[in-house]
């Protein structure tokens, strides 16, 4: 029997080679666009059902309804983001300044009446009296570094906010080709997971769809609605620079921080300067905004998307750290595509509970 390898083997193997080639060369090629490509895809995932009632209400011309999506991407992300990147860059200096001055001041003891707030008195009690025995000292060294870093490299971007404005265009313009064939793409997708994986690979990719929506429902409204009323708070009660904390809140609610990062300081801040009242009122809105994350998140993503919230939550900040904002949705999306594909691998295998 020979051992000379046969003719077919060596082609099939020669063209799984070629085709994994071009797949390479293709993605280089692409390379700078595939950053734009899947911020473009998650929004318009996650924001299809929206385009579809949109198309019904304008007597179901695609057209219409792609151009009034792309405007609206346009007037939410491209102009809000330039500008509040501007303002920092722009007020980068003051903001330091206010922390220095911020750090080497006095915070008056904290009113009895604190103590007995629910759920949170005695913890806020407690802080507050440090703060006013220690001064701002040790909150500011361990936050003072933090800010000096980000808005050192902020104002050493600012030489490439053209480049960031047309990444944004860029996702913009994919996100409105995406919208006219949303349909074609997809069946693409689908029949490709089809092909891989049979029906499974079909659920995967729906699956999949879910899982963006989901996230971007849970994290991406709850952060606009925590960052609104934070900036509406903190604009009532006199707080200079309510719009540029406002975009601060934002980026830190989507990083799963939280807007008391901005708030609690703004707190302090007014009860520095003498004014307990708008002080008080802060702090009750702080309480209300910081508490509205444990519940409408939570709610939203269920809403969005069938799976564990636990999963959601570990592919959201595991993602983060990852692969940086984008991760938000690419993490939720591995670990649900990973998760159903070993739920259908162990199929009917599943051992039975045993009763205790």
């Amino acid at each position: 029997m020979s051992n000379t390898p046969r003719p077919e083997l060596i082609r099939n193997l020669l063209a799984i080679v070629s085709v994994a080639l071009m797949m390479a060369a293709s993605l280089w090629v692409l390379r700078p666009f595939l950053g734009p490509l899947i911020w473009a895809t998650m929004v318009v995932v996650a924001t299809w059902p929206m385009m579809r009632g949109l198309q019904a209400r304008l007597w179901g011309r695609r057209g219409l309804a792609t151009a009034v999506m792309v405007l609206a991407l346009l007037l939410v992300l491209f102009v809000p983001l330039s500008i509040a990147l501007g303002a920092m860059i722009t007020h980068a200096d003051s903001v330091v300044a206010l922390a220095n001055k911020l750090a080497d001041s006095k915070l008056p003891e904290p009113p009895e009446w604190v103590g007995d707030l629910p759920l949170v008195g005695g913890s806020v009690a407690e802080i507050w009296h440090r703060v006013a025995v220690d001064g701002y000292g040790y909150v500011m060294a361990l936050v003072k570094p933090y800010f000096g870093i980000s808005f050192k490299w902020l104002a050493g971007q600012a030489g490439g906010l053209g480049m960031i404005g047309l990444q944004f265009l860029i996702t913009v313009g994919i996100a409105g080709v995406l919208y006219s064939c949303g349909e074609t793409a997809a069946r693409g997708v689908r029949g490709f997971a089809l092909r891989l994986a049979g029906a499974q690979g079909d659920q995967v990719i729906t699956l999949a769809g879910q899982a963006i929506r989901g996230v971007a429902l849970g994290i991406v409204v709850t952060a606009i609605v925590q960052s609104s009323l934070g900036g509406v708070a903190l604009l009532i009660v006199g707080v200079p620079f309510a719009g540029l904390l406002a975009a601060v809140m934002f980026m830190a609610c989507l990083a799963q921080i939280g807007p008391v990062l901005v708030l609690a300081p703004a707190v302090g801040w007014l009860y520095w300067s003498g004014d307990n009242t708008w002080g008080t009122v802060l702090l009750i809105f702080t309480v209300i905004i910081t508490s509205l994350d444990n519940v409408l998140r939570p709610w939203l993503i269920k809403k969005g998307a069938d799976l564990p919230l636990l999963l959601i939550f570990s592919g959201v900040i595991g993602g983060l750290l990852a692969f940086g904002l984008v991760g938000l949705f690419v993490g939720p999306v591995v670990l649900a595509v990973t998760y159903t594909m070993l739920i259908a691998w162990i199929g009917d295998d599943m051992p039975p509970e045993q009763s205790h």
